[in-house]
């Protein structure tokens, strides 16, 4: 009988859990907001069988509760039950994925007008690539990935010299613009999720994946990774703002193209930039690649060694031998990270593709820090 009254409580409470929680779901910031109504007939389907299951549960176990001299009767075959369950169940399941079959048939059948944009996604950060005036993406691959064409962009198609290059994990998108994002990942498996344009796809490794999305509200939403892809997948975030023509095409325009992004870095402005302005972009080249993920700055433990006071601290390494951390060390580090590991910590850092004023400026930030 207890068991009867806790089912019949639990059904209660989760219905009125339902209706009087204060978590909803923010309004949708893009086309897909039909998604919504596929959520809410599959939570209308699944909470009618959850409710008349364990009502019909508990009522069997008030019926046949134990009396005294009251047997049982086996019964193992009862084809009109199995005709019904089979019956209502199939009919459930189609419910409950016809609906979802048919929004993700729209949600990768791109219209005619929708412009591109690449997604690149890596173990922690996010990448964007925008077609140049030729409205055509470059060939990539990973065989063209070095530390001055971080997204494998072909350096002989012609098609890919105009492209615009976006490094950091911040995504503009004009309003109202139908987009065809065209995803794909540099190592492990990743998921592109902005929870705000109800908009979600995994990016496979050796293949490019797509769908589209038609942004309807103004404003910065949160990209992360759905996928667990790593010690650092917490990290993986990025955001999306989406604002008027005008305003994307200014900031378009000023995103330097891959052409540019592969002349000879300007050693004499780097060498004159003073040690400050050095830190400044050393601390947003470790938020943007996702240092943070396992470094704290703060001296709490992570995945690595924390940058408060490294500079200058002997360390041991994972052969027992002591090296101190000084900018040669932190050179190294940066750049083979598994060649002298820390000893107490994994060997997971990934390898990262800096050129030697973003590792200057990196060094620059980790020093400012025991200072």
């Amino acid at each position: 009988m207890a068991i009867a009254i806790a089912l019949i409580v639990l059904v209660v409470a989760s219905i009125l859990f339902h209706f009087l929680s204060p978590w909803w779901l923010t309004p949708a910031a893009s086309n897909w907001g039909q998604i919504d109504h596929a959520l809410d007939l599959t939570l209308i389907i699944t909470g009618a069988f959850f409710i008349v299951l364990n009502l019909i549960l508990a009522g069997l176990i008030i019926r046949f509760r134990h009396k005294p001299g009251r047997t049982s009767r086996f019964q193992p075959d009862s084809k009109k039950l199995e005709a019904w369950l089979i019956g209502i169940t199939t009919l459930g399941i189609i419910a409950l994925l016809a609906p979802g079959l048919l929004v993700y048939g729209e949600f990768v059948s791109v219209p005619k007008e929708a412009r591109t944009v690449e997604v690149v996604g890596e173990q922690w950060r996010w990448r964007f690539r925008f077609p140049g005036e030729d409205n055509q993406l470059g060939k990539s691959g990973t065989q063209f990935v070095t530390a001055t064409n971080p997204l494998g962009v072909d350096p002989d198609d012609p098609a890919g010299a105009d492209d615009r290059i976006i490094l950091t994990p911040e995504l503009h998108l004009p309003l109202y613009a139908p987009y065809k994002l065209l995803l794909r990942s540099k190592d492990v498996l990743h998921d592109f999720n902005v929870p705000q344009f109800r908009a979600k796809m995994d990016l496979v490794p050796g293949s490019v994946t797509h769908f589209w999305v038609r942004p309807t509200e103004r404003g910065q939403f949160d990209i992360l990774c759905a996928e667990l892809c790593g010690v650092g997948h917490f990290n993986m975030r990025g955001r999306v703002i989406v604002e008027d023509e005008a305003e994307f095409g200014r900031w378009l325009a000023a995103q330097p193209t891959f052409a540019q992004t592969q002349r000879p870095p300007d050693t004499t402005a780097s060498a004159a930039m003073s040690e400050a302005d050095r830190i400044a972009r050393g601390k947003t080249l470790s938020e943007v690649n996702g240092c943070m993920a396992c470094h704290s700055i703060d001296g709490k433990p992570g995945i690595g060694p924390s940058w408060l006071g490294l500079y200058g601290k002997t360390e041991t390494l994972s052969d027992d031998s002591q090296i101190q951390v000084d900018d040669a060390y932190l050179r190294r580090a940066i750049l083979d990270a598994n060649t002298e590991l820390v000893k107490g910590y994994p060997a997971v850092m990934p390898v990262y593709t800096l050129n030697e004023q973003e590792v200057d400026a990196l060094i620059a930030y980790i020093r400012s820090l025991t200072q």
